[in-house]
């Protein structure tokens, strides 16, 4: 015969010297209320991505597909726009964001493209442009297009997409190791670069950018330039990754989930 359950058990004792205080947390907002329909948010990113993609194409069509296509700043754009286009889905749809890790490997990249632009090719003699030199000149419609793609490239689309980030983006869970892998890439992109170049007859299109030419400037410049563009390169997504933990998340702002963990009582 078994001794009846008592209706009601006592506490059990405090351990001296063992006490735990719990600090307060704050949960993902995901994990105590669904993701919310966000159509602002999706007709912007698809405005983005519908620009740098009409931007791609008219340089393309002025200096073809085969050269305009290995320059870091469209594959960079390009990249942009399919990322900036899945997100738009997502936030019409109302389904969790993309990982941090691609969506800030896109900024990333198209932000140092427009920066290596602005620093080292703007004001470049010759004129640079990813066309090439044998590109002529258009007139009417077609010039219009081909002044306003540069500035799109370099300025306008970059800008956007730092907006986006800032502005219409939660923070992401990015880690450090994010910075040494976004590197892959881009190092990947230059050794290509120089290798095609190498095999190409001398010429003024042998290369794509005019620091990477060690028949103008010699094999220790060309490697000591690209070893600070990635040095740059790494400091830049040290800096990203930096601003993205330390920024509020502008979705959150004002905005309480009332789920919080406090020290239990006693």
């Amino acid at each position: 015969m078994t001794a009846p359950i008592p209706r009601d058990i006592p506490d059990l004792p405090v351990i001296p010297g063992r006490r735990t205080n719990l600090t307060p947390s704050s949960p993902p907002a995901g994990a105590v209320a669904p993701p919310a329909r966000r159509p602002l948010t999706a007709v912007y990113r698809l405005f983005l991505a519908l620009a740098a993609l009409a931007a791609v194409t008219v340089e393309i069509l002025l200096g073809g597909p085969a050269r305009v296509l290995s320059h870091f700043t469209i594959q960079s754009t390009l990249l942009l726009a399919a990322v900036t286009l899945a997100s738009a889905g997502r936030a019409w749809t109302a389904r969790r964001p993309l990982p941090g890790a691609l969506t800030g490997a896109a900024l990333l990249y198209v932000v140092a493209a427009a920066l290596l632009h602005h620093v080292l090719l703007a004001d470049a003699a010759p004129a640079y442009t990813m066309t090439g030199p044998a590109a002529a000149d258009p007139t009417g419609t077609a010039g219009t297009l081909a002044a306003l793609a540069p500035p799109a490239l370099h300025t306008l689309l970059p800008v956007a997409a730092v907006l986006d980030r800032l502005l219409l983006s939660p923070p992401a869970r990015i880690r450090l190791v994010h910075a040494a892998a976004w590197l892959l890439y881009p190092t990947a992109h230059l050794v290509l670069v120089l290798a095609i170049g190498g095999l190409l007859p001398a010429g003024p299109a042998r290369y794509l950018y005019p620091f990477q030419d060690p028949g103008r400037h010699g094999h220790p410049y060309v490697l000591g330039v690209s070893l600070l563009l990635l040095l740059a390169l790494y400091c830049l997504a040290l800096a990203l990754i930096a601003l993205d933990r330390a920024r509020p998340d502008p979705l959150r702002l004002g905005a309480k989930t009332g789920f919080r963990l406090r020290p239990p009582v006693g």
